[in-house]
């Protein structure tokens, strides 16, 4: 390890003004710590963390970020006093890894709940302004395993935990294995001691040895490719003991019986020089027949390429070849093979791999400090938010998700009941845009349900698509009833809003692709169609120009229309404008004290929604056998307006069916919409009409009106 005891010490591959500053923070460092209290006396130096970051060759303001991060300069001396004198970059890094420092979120049982430690993980690199606070966040917990002997007995458990689960994974990720192994041999030594030493005494070799006989194999291959004509990159390491341990629990053999405890690769230029390699390695050492895989000839599901061989040297150490193309190596360390993925388990995300190639990429990039910091936090998770219940478990989110959209992300119940919420201890609207790391306690009411203004995207209630669907299932769910009542508030309430008396109901039904008005009240009250979309639809009626109309004299009427009321003839009726009954209708009289009698289809809207009180003016009434000519009002939609009204009038005359109006709409998807007024003699003649009309070429629907 490098001591930085002496001050003055020039450190290899900094200037001398960067040496500076790097005195200059090892003073202030040893101030504070001299000054500090007790309780920081088994917390890492910052002196000790940089001196691992070495091993990674980061630049001098990371290195001065690790020496003020530490726990007793952050309490003693303040990031403004940072600022000062070592510059905003140096102090927003401290404040990061002090935030890392100090983040207390994770516990034992996130260990056992699905996705809690990856969500976590995503979380820990979100709310980081910088990669290098990772990095430093990393060589802490390095340093902290180190001195972990000393703490207590249940403490080094959680810290090895917390390492194995959040950690080392990170350093997997971000592509420091210096960092990875380190993490994870540590952590294992303390969580499980009896394998750890077992497997560390049965190793043939010590990590030293282990080292030297993969650095004389590495010379010896060299010189065996360069004989052979073969240029490649060629570098190799041994295996450590938490792999070792992992790899014997998932083959389930012994340390005895593993074929790769030491381990080569060769990246070359062209997939034929990988077999080139092959036989060379093969010529000069045996190897072992059922170790061999060809992954390049046949590759792995998720893509993954490469050759895989294991040999044995000289004293008879196995050791693992592997041989692949360099763009088949950057797939395997940046795309859907990653190495990281499928050692740890996790499940695939497409999102998430170009996240983490992304950020990998930027770390690779060294030269451009500026570009690594400008990539970090426009292209890592920057649409997500990950916040806390009261019991400690985290909820991943997109961004701009609100206290209403955690409560269902929790539960569907839980949500359909929340009337309230405390953010970080705080009542908060239910508006309120959450933030990541904030802890979220929802207030339910029992038996509580959805507001239909939840789903006005306007008033910004919901954010996320699940959410907005368990409250569209919710409603839809209710009985239908319910819906149409409350679809006629909703649309009565729009109507006062946009200053209009009424609306064609057909059409506007029409309009949002419902069958009849009572479809459209219901999809209305569910919230299936939004009162955005039903302000929209009116003001397209409103605004929308006279449609072409034709006007056509009737013919004269064949003698007033005559029925039975209640068993009585020669009664004088009117037929209702609303429903437009032809002779073969189920009828009924309804006795209007402005208008008479009028008469109505059985099965007229506003006959079956007549109040309770006026069902005494409702007579029984019958047609008579006299004969009359009936107006019925029709539609016709069809593909487009060419030639339809011609083709429906020559239709009706060949039934001798007179036309008192007609009204042609167009759109702009070339669509047609005829609307009729029509004098038939019964409904037969109707029925025989409508069928007719429906078999012209270009027409979608005919149907009577009203």
């Amino acid at each position: 390890m490098v001591s930085w005891a002496d001050a003055t010490v020039n450190f290899p591959g900094f200037s001398a003004e960067d040496s500076a500053k790097i005195d200059k923070a090892l003073e202030i460092a040893r101030e504070m710590q001299a000054k500090a209290g007790p309780e920081h006396a088994l917390r890492p130096r910052g002196e000790d963390v940089a001196a691992v970051l070495t091993a990674v060759h980061l630049d001098v303001e990371s290195l001065l970020a690790a020496l003020l991060s530490d726990s007793r300069v952050a309490e003693l001396y303040p990031v403004t006093a940072v600022a000062e004198t070592f510059g905003s970059t140096v102090a927003n890094l401290v404040k990061d890894v002090t935030w890392l420092n100090k983040v207390n979120i994770y516990s034992l049982e996130m260990a056992n709940q699905p996705n809690q430690s990856e969500i976590l993980r995503r979380m820990l690199l979100s709310m980081t302004h910088d990669v290098r606070a990772v990095l430093i966040k990393l060589a802490f917990r390095i340093q902290r395993l180190r001195n972990l002997g000393k703490e207590a007995t249940e403490i080094r458990g959680f810290i090895a935990r917390e390492t194995l689960d959040i950690y080392a994974p990170l350093a997997n990720r971000l592509g420091v294995n210096q960092f990875k192994w380190e993490l994870e041999d540590l952590a294992f030594r303390y969580l499980d001691p009896d394998n750890y030493f077992a497997i560390a005494k049965a190793l043939s070799e010590k990590r030293i040895e282990r080292e030297s006989c993969i650095q004389a194999f590495l010379e010896q291959l060299r010189e065996h490719l360069r004989a052979g004509g073969v240029e490649a990159k060629v570098y190799g390491r041994p295996k450590h003991i938490y792999s070792i341990w992992c790899k014997m629990r998932r083959k389930r053999q012994s340390v005895d019986e593993l074929n790769d405890l030491l381990a080569v690769r060769a990246i070359v230029d062209t997939p034929a020089t990988c077999y080139t390699v092959l036989g060379i390695a093969h010529g000069h050492w045996r190897y072992i027949p059922k170790e061999f895989d060809d992954y390049i000839a046949n590759p792995k599901q998720n893509g993954y390429q490469s050759l895989h061989t294991v040999v044995l040297d000289e004293q008879g150490n196995r050791i693992e070849i592997q041989v692949r193309t360099q763009a088949m190596h950057e797939f395997a360390e940046l795309g859907v093979a990653a190495h990281w993925r499928y050692k740890e388990g996790s499940k695939f995300n497409l999102e998430t791999e170009r996240n983490i190639a992304s950020l990998r990429r930027i770390l690779y990039d060294r030269d451009n400090g500026e570009n690594l910091l400008d990539h970090f936090r426009t292209e890592l998770f920057s649409d997500r938010v990950f916040v806390l219940t009261p019991a400690g478990k985290l909820i991943d989110l997109v961004k701009g998700a609100t206290p209403l959209d955690f409560a269902y992300a929790v539960h569907t119940d839980i949500g359909h009941g929340c009337r309230g919420a405390k953010v970080n201890g705080r009542i908060q609207p239910l508006t309120y845009k959450l933030r990541s790391g904030e802890q979220v306690e929802i207030i339910t009411q029992q038996n509580g349900a959805p507001n239909r203004n939840w789903l006005d995207a306007s008033l910004g209630y919901l954010k996320t698509p699940r959410a907005i669907s368990k409250v569209r299932a919710w409603f839809k769910q209710q009985r239908i009833g319910d819906n149409i009542a409350a679809g006629k508030q909703v649309l009565d309430k729009e109507l006062k809003r946009v200053g209009q008396k009424s609306v064609d109901m057909a059409d506007l039904a029409g309009h949002f692709k419902c069958a009849d008005a009572d479809q459209l009240y219901a999809a209305l009250g569910r919230g299936d169609i939004s009162r955005r979309q039903l302000a929209a639809a009116l003001k397209t009626q409103e605004t929308e120009p006279e449609p072409f109309a034709l006007r056509l004299s009737p013919r004269p009427a064949a003698g007033r229309s005559e029925v039975t009321v209640a068993g009585v003839d020669n009664v004088m009726t009117t037929p209702a404008q609303c429903c437009m009954p032809v002779k073969g209708d189920d009828i009924v009289g309804f006795v209007s004290h402005k208008r008479g009698i009028t008469i109505h289809r059985g099965d007229c809207e506003n006959i079956r929604h007549l109040p309770a009180e006026l069902h005494t003016q409702v007579l029984p009434a019958a047609w008579s056998e006299q004969q009359g000519a009936y107006t019925a009002p029709i539609q016709v939609r069809a593909f487009n307006a060419r030639n339809l009204l011609n083709d429906v009038s020559q239709a009706l005359a060949a039934f001798k069916v007179y036309i008192t109006s007609a009204e042609l709409k167009t759109f702009d998807d070339f669509s047609a919409l005829l609307r009729l007024s029509i004098q038939v003699e019964n409904t037969g003649q109707l029925n025989a009409v409508l069928a007719r009309l429906g078999q012209l070429p270009g027409v979608l629907e005919v149907r009577r009106r009203g």
